[in-house]
């Protein structure tokens, strides 16, 4: 039968550490390394095997610390899951035992009591009063009661009773398991960030692509270069060019970042979700479990009051009428609203009790006060039915203010319970009372968790409007979305495909989906639909769900967040699955994401500038001065400049105040525009050198042309001065010093540039065209860099200011607000043809382009699952085809006819 537990698949250690070579940067270096040792060669000269040994240790180097870190990050995780991994009760040998669920098989027989997760599909075979709580499948509070040969399903809750029950369905037989059956080997897709990895990828590419068949034809055509010489100029653009570390650095940020989110309680299943986390602009809620505490509550403050009795006296007769002992919701959140439970029978002696029943829809207790010997009875229950059975005290008038305050709880979605009392002179049980007198009118409602409000208030702040998506009842949405400050403009799911309807409301159906708080009534398709109708706007849409009726929009969701005590198959849909309770959580995650995705984008920034300054510098050196830079001394300012920039996986900075997203067009604007101006800053120092004096009259030693070993090493050292001080301007929002860099950020650059100090003044390495500059020389550059390193942030400023001018023309449509149906069509439009997500654009389109396919391995999930497992169960549930192996209405039942039969129960209680 197999473990009872969706199927993993394991990856390959080996092939894991080989996809870091396997990609288009990697691909590059690998043919600059058969460049050096196959073509660069002839004319009495050996081959370059310096510059091929230094290439391949530069990948293996690199591919062995992405491999190290996702390593790590993936045994974290698994770790975090597996103490999630639920215990049961089973009989085996004709013992009881507790055990791992996975381990049950068809035919164990289980004990399951108040409070236990149904481990596994199983039949009832002895049931003692079970209520289950089935919100996890059908997105309603009340539990449903439960007999001899009833079904219980996998992930359901037991709030009453105890029961025994034999195991029908495990794994992929059970309720959801069916489904994910159906998604076995199906194609994942690239992700987000992958598209954004091959689209910068493909920038460096094509720009070195640009410089190499420029320098062709200049040096062998044009200046009649030997073919060794044109060889190795051709090798420092292909080497120093390319950011072969780019795949490894995002990895190992991405994988020191869910470490951090595994401490803030939030396992990251999908390690690109945090960069898209990062970007999201609405948040989509179900409502029981996830925004309330999915446990009936009395509201006290809402209590309504009809004798003298106080609010307290009225709560503490109604838990006299209630049951302390295997009690249902109902009687639970009763007891639960007295300031100690002890009081539902302390000074009393209970003498007879009624439980609720379908035909008199109310119970009733007679009981004895030790005070005065005096015997009492109360009843609660359908305030319809109450109110009939009163006969003392009552008038029109009471009679009226009960309808009005049944009718006000109704429109604020509260359900009524109604309390009566009267006392028996006779003091006989079966005695005749004084008639029964209406003391009160309870409101009971699913309240939400403690948190709620300060998470809501919090995700608004950070530039997230959040959204409710449920499927209970209208009035009752409004009245939680008051509760929590989120506003009550919500509509009915129907809406959405009824148009006739929105006159007045919205002038479209889009509209309407963006500008509502919240919808109720909601199926599963209908929370597909707004979460991609919202993503057609171009908006980031996370989705938080605990339920099987989540797992289609979490799957369809940007970011899929399943919460605490989720079910095995929304968590097998989401992206990040929380293990505390509550949503605070993801706000820890919104904010750690940000300031990942700020590490990301600031490397990003920086490698592509590099990229452009390499090939720019050298090619307009070979063209103007017939320059040729050993390519030995680009090794090994790759090799220094990679190792450098792994520390921004750790780096200090802060995360953003709004939703980010990737803008390849800025990104690439500011790459060009450092690059640029970084190769004017070695042009001009290169003239200077080349054509005055200036240098050599403070005491610098002059060379004797072009390529003078020395002027190597100098080039070599003003290059990686300046180059890599450029990751202290990309990293800060306002002036490089205003905002602290890690220590180890700081610790490396100090090390590399020492390194490179050293090699400039002391190293004379024949074998690669370099001798001792000496310390003047050193000092120059130093001093040189400094002053071009200043204006670094006054070009940022300007740059910024540009692009905030055209961004703002092209932002999404924003919750709340008017949008016409040109921005409708413009933002889909957006959404369907964008591959560079402009800062507040739409996630990248989840179709693979083939480079895309080549960074997957590096972004892969660290918890196997069937990630399309929720857009499978939105197929199988409104769409009917010979493929599926179950009922197509099969959940849809489930939550319709046991949601509604279960608020009824309660409506009439």
């Amino acid at each position: 039968f197999g473990y009872n537990k969706l199927p993993e698949s394991k990856v390959n250690p080996i092939l894991m550490f080989l996809a870091f070579m396997w990609n288009p940067l990697s691909w590059v270096m690998e043919a600059a390394a058969l460049v050096a040792i196959v073509l660069s060669n002839g004319q009495g000269e050996a081959p370059d095997w310096e510059d091929f040994i230094g290439i391949i240790l530069l990948l293996i180097i690199n591919s062995c610390i992405g491999f190290y870190e996702e390593r790590g990050a993936g045994k974290a995780v698994e770790a975090l899951m597996a103490a999630l991994a639920p215990q049961c009760k089973v009989k085996r040998d004709g013992n009881w035992e507790t055990m791992e669920a996975a381990n049950l098989v068809p035919g164990d027989v289980i004990s399951i009591g108040i409070g236990d997760i149904v481990p596994a599909d199983s039949r009832m075979i002895v049931a003692n009063n079970v209520k289950i709580d089935q919100a996890a499948l059908t997105g309603e509070s009340l539990p449903v009661g439960k007999d001899h040969g009833d079904e219980v399903f996998s992930g359901s809750t037991v709030k009453q009773g105890e029961a025994e029950a034999v195991v029908i369905g495990t794994g992929l037989n059970t309720f959801f398991g069916r489904a994910a059956s159906l998604v076995a080997g199906a194609n994942e897709g690239m992700g987000h960030l992958q598209q954004v990895l091959a689209k910068i990828g493909n920038f460096c590419i094509c720009s070195i692509g640009i410089f190499l068949v420029a320098e062709i034809f200049v040096m062998y055509p044009g200046f009649r270069y030997q073919y060794r010489r044109g060889m190795n100029n051709l090798l420092v653009l292909l080497i120093g060019g390319i950011p072969i570390a780019m795949p490894t650095v995002l990895s190992v940020t991405l994988a020191i970042g869910a470490k951090q989110l595994a401490e803030h309680k939030a396992i990251v299943t999908r390690m690109s979700a945090i960069e898209e986390l990062a970007g999201v602009t609405i948040l989509c809620s179900d409502k029981t479990g996830t925004l309330t505490l999915n446990e009936l509550t009395i509201k006290t403050d809402s209590v309504k009051q009809y004798s003298d009795l106080s609010v307290d006296d009225i709560l503490l007769y109604s838990a006299y009428a209630s049951r302390t002992e295997n009690a249902d919701a109902i009687d639970t959140s009763i007891v639960g609203s007295l300031s100690n439970p002890s009081l539902a029978r302390e000074g009393i002696d209970l003498l007879d009790f009624i439980p609720f029943n379908p035909v008199d829809k109310r119970t009733q207790a007679t009981y004895r006060r030790h005070s005065d010997g005096t015997v009492h009875r109360v009843t609660k229950g359908m305030s319809q039915v109450i109110l009939e059975l009163c006969t003392r005290d009552k008038t029109a008038e009471t009679e009226r203010q009960l309808h009005a305050d049944v009718d006000e709880f109704a429109v604020r979605g509260l359900r009524a319970l109604a309390v009566a009392e009267e006392s028996v002179p006779s003091g006989d049980v079966e005695g005749e009372g004084s008639g029964f007198r209406l003391i009160g009118l309870l409101p009971i409602f699913d309240p939400p968790r403690h948190d709620t409000k300060e998470t809501i208030d919090r995700a608004i702040t950070l530039g997230v409007h959040v959204k409710m998506i449920t499927g209970d009842q209208l009035a009752i949405a409004k009245e939680t979305g008051r509760e929590l400050g989120m506003g009550d403009s919500m509509y009915n799911a129907t809406i959405l495909h009824k148009p006739d309807e929105l006159h007045g409301i919205a002038n479209s159906v889009d509209e309407l989906v963006l500008r509502a708080d919240g919808f109720a009534g909601v199926y599963p398709e209908h929370k597909y639909e707004i979460v991609e109708r919202l993503q057609n706007l171009g908006h980031m849409v996370a989705m938080t769900g605990d339920g099987v009726n989540d797992a289609p929009a979490l799957a369809k969701a940007n970011v899929g967040v399943a919460v605490s005590d989720a079910s095995d198959a929304a968590r097998s849909a989401a992206d990040i699955v929380l293990t505390e309770a509550g949503l605070s959580t993801i706000i820890e995650a919104f904010i750690h994401s940000r300031i990942i995705f700020q590490r990301m984008r600031n490397y990003a920034i920086y490698t592509c500038s590099v990229t452009i300054r390499v090939v720019t510098t050298f090619a307009i050196l070979v063209f103007a001065f017939k320059f040729d830079f050993p390519p030995f001394l680009v090794l090994i300012l790759a090799f220094i400049n990679d190792g450098t920039m792994m520390t921004i996986s750790t780096d200090r900075v802060s995360p953003s105040k709004y939703p980010n997203a990737w803008n390849l067009k800025e990104i690439f604007s500011y790459a060009i525009v450092y690059g640029c101006y970084l190769t004017l800053s070695t042009l001009i120092f290169f003239i200077v050198i080349d054509k005055t004096n200036f240098f050599q009259r403070h005491g610098c030693k002059p060379f004797s042309n072009h390529n003078d070993f020395s002027f190597h090493s100098v080039i070599y050292l003003q290059v990686s001065i300046l180059s890599q001080a450029l990751i202290f301007v990309t990293r800060a929002q306002g002036f490089f010093f205003q905002e602290r860099p890690s220590v180890f950020l700081m610790c490396a650059f100090v090390l590399a540039q020492f390194v490179a100090t050293i090699i400039t003044v002391y190293a004379n390495w024949g074998f690669t065209d370099i001798s001792a500059a000496g310390w003047h020389w050193a000092g120059a550059v130093w001093i040189w860099d400094i002053v071009w390193f200043v204006p670094l942030d006054f070009i940022k400023f300007g740059m910024a200011r540009i692009i905030r001018r055209f961004a703002a023309a092209s932002s999404p449509p924003t919750p709340g607000v008017h949008i016409t149906t040109d921005q409708v069509d413009l933002a889909r439009q957006r959404t369907r043809v964008s591959m560079e997500a402009t800062q507040n654009v739409t996630r990248i389109s989840t179709i693979p382009s083939r480079g895309a396919s080549y960074y997957a391995p590096n972004m892969q999930d660290k918890v196997s699952r069937n990630r399309n497992f929720g857009a499978r169960v939105k197929h199988m549930l409104t769409k009917s085809g010979k493929r599926l192996n179950m009922d197509n209405n099969e959940l849809r039942r489930l939550q319709s006819t046991q949601a509604q039969a279960a608020s009824r129960v309660l409506t009439n209680n």
